[in-house]
């Protein structure tokens, strides 16, 4: 979809967080304590991050999402806003913001356990609410921090003629019903949850198997190796760029976010994806989710 309806690049249906972030000097095992460094509390969410990560790029976008009346609820809204995000669509209520406990170790691996609160009460009655938000974009971006029905419904009225283009990053991963499958134009995701959505194969031919099984085009990225991308065109490899990692908190969302937005722009999927490869770079190399998110300027230098 394109043209004089579009109102929005990017309209985001997902997560918003607050980060709760320790670096560690190595992971805990089973019943074990670790000390970790002073506690750092910054905007997150998959949602919120894609969000941001589009609007810094130049990116026209929205969130609908549900955030809790309260401390971190006020924190998520600010950061929005900050970068440009509009929250018209952004309710407040029903449950305490979603909060993400991150440790980080020194090679920049991360590990999270996500409490959803709000986030879980987000739903299809309010993507109805915000049907004309989601037909007003060139496309949405959507994932598996609401819960799944909530992500049928965003992807039946993408589905609807005139629709908006759909892209899903099925995390945390599990199992879609067939039409939301088919409705993906991208799906979006790395080999781990590829194998959840059942592919047997790795890299390329779970890129083909997902395609087989009902995507209009699918992503696979292969972390430091790149990224795989398939659609009826056939497939190719888009390779990484090659950084000095920091932080990969949050790096898969700037991925996602631009890849969605350089789709909206008329951006083929392999350009699109050697884009989105370029901002997941610039994030990694930074601390943090949303505050290490390049602008389009940082990621042409």
């Amino acid at each position: 979809m394109s043209g004089a309806g579009v109102t929005h690049d990017l309209v985001v249906v997902g997560s918003a967080n607050a980060d709760l972030v320790v670096g560690v000097e190595r992971r805990p095992g089973a019943g074990e304590t670790v000390l970790g460094s002073d506690l750092a509390v910054h905007p997150g969410g998959k949602g919120a991050n894609q969000a941001v990560a589009a609007a810094r790029l130049g990116a026209r976008t929205a969130l609908v999402g549900r955030v809790g009346d309260d401390a971190h609820g006020r924190l998520l809204t600010a950061s929005l806003t900050d970068a440009g995000v509009d929250t018209a669509a952004l309710r407040v209520g029903g449950a305490p913001t979603g909060v993400a406990l991150i440790t980080v170790d020194p090679s920049g691996d991360n590990s999270i356990v996500v409490s959803p609160g709000a986030n879980s009460r987000l739903t299809p009655e309010d993507v109805r609410a915000s049907a004309d938000l989601l037909r007003s974009a060139a496309v949405v971006s959507t994932l598996l921090e609401v819960p799944v029905e909530t992500v049928a419904e965003v992807a039946r009225i993408a589905a609807a003629p005139g629709g908006p283009r759909l892209v899903l990053n099925p995390s945390p991963p599990r199992e879609l019903p067939r039409e939301v499958l088919a409705a993906c134009d991208p799906l979006v995701l790395n080999e781990h949850e590829a194998r959840v959505l059942g592919a047997t194969a790795a890299g390329r031919g779970a890129a083909e198997e997902l395609l087989r099984l009902g995507a209009r085009s699918v992503v696979v990225t292969l972390g430091a190796d790149g990224a795989v991308v398939a659609d009826a065109s056939g497939t190719a490899h888009v390779p990484s760029v090659k950084v000095d990692a920091v932080d990969t908190t949050g790096a898969g969302d700037a991925f996602t976010a631009a890849l969605a937005w350089r789709l909206g722009a008329g951006a083929a999927l392999r350009e699109a994806a050697a884009y989105a490869a370029r901002v997941g770079a610039v994030a990694v190399t930074r601390a943090g989710a949303q505050e290490s998110y390049p602008t389009a300027a940082e990621v042409s230098a």
